[in-house]
């Protein structure tokens, strides 16, 4: 278990549950955390023995997004000179950017396990990882809106792609609450589960079926499916096919095929 300011994270086998941990807070994302998930999720992507992370909240929610008091505190450090607060603004909207890229563009699939609040940042981060899962009370808002201000760590950019154009737009719009049913409807989650104990074990049960497969396989997807979201189909069946020409070379085609002949489970190298 290795313990941050705000977050907790513990390798289980081949899976890191990163939890925000946070409670008393709702889990808000202070200062410490924009830092602390570009370092932890540097580690999973350069640790071969992590094959899939996990990200969950600790106590009663997911995360009730950006610190209020960590804007107040942007707020409280403006100067007189308009260009110089808009360097400011901007070149740390980017730095917050870059906790989510690190999410996105981990290596390794990165699943959410959300309950309760998943607002304002919440969204941004969950908008990054590959899959969604959450419970009947989990309450996803684009909080944004009602603050005054535009979604910018991720969540105009992402959210398109994961759920129909009209709907996030709506969401965008009026902020309003959507819960478990109604995001597994719109597809912003895959499945709802029970209740958070039920929650927890699902994405664990589906984290451990991707860490049995080829850990080359699951790069190669991973990477062509993010590839294939911002370019081409062209450019995404050339890249496949340039990707491939090494990696099918790879040990694991040959482990694989013998396990499904053979019709044991097959046993792959980090």
């Amino acid at each position: 278990m290795r313990e941050y300011q705000s977050l907790l994270v513990e390798q289980q086998g081949a899976i890191a549950h990163v939890m925000i941990n946070r409670p008393a807070k709702a889990n808000s994302m202070d200062e410490a955390f924009w830092t602390e998930m570009v370092e932890v999720f540097d580690w999973v992507d350069r640790t071969d023995s992590v094959r899939v992370a996990v990200i969950s909240g600790v106590g009663r929610n997911f995360s009730a997004g950006i610190d209020l008091q960590m804007l107040a505190q942007a707020a409280g450090s403006m100067v007189a000179d308009i260009g110089r607060n808009a360097e400011r603004i901007r070149r740390n909207i980017l730095k917050l950017q870059s906790a989510f890229n690190a999410v996105d563009e981990c290596r390794k699939p990165v699943i959410a396990a959300v309950h309760g609040y998943c607002i304002g940042g919440a969204i941004d981060l969950i908008s990054a990882c590959d899959m969604r899962y959450c419970t009947p009370d989990a309450h996803f808002s684009i909080k944004e809106i009602d603050m005054g201000m535009a979604a910018d760590v991720g969540t105009l950019q992402r959210l398109p792609r994961l759920i129909g154009d009209g709907i996030m737009r709506e969401l965008a719009y009026t902020g309003r609450p959507v819960y478990g049913e109604e995001a597994a409807r719109i597809g912003l989650v895959n499945q709802v589960f029970a209740d958070h104990d039920a929650l927890l074990e699902g994405v664990m049960d589906i984290a451990r079926q991707i860490a049995a497969k080829s850990p080359l396989a699951i790069r190669g997807t991973k990477e062509m499916i993010r590839y294939s979201r911002d370019h081409s189909v062209a450019d995404g069946l050339n890249y496949i096919a340039t990707w491939n020409a090494a990696m099918l070379q790879s040990e694991d085609l040959k482990v694989a095929v013998a396990a499904h002949m053979s019709k044991k489970p097959a046993e792959f190298a980090d």
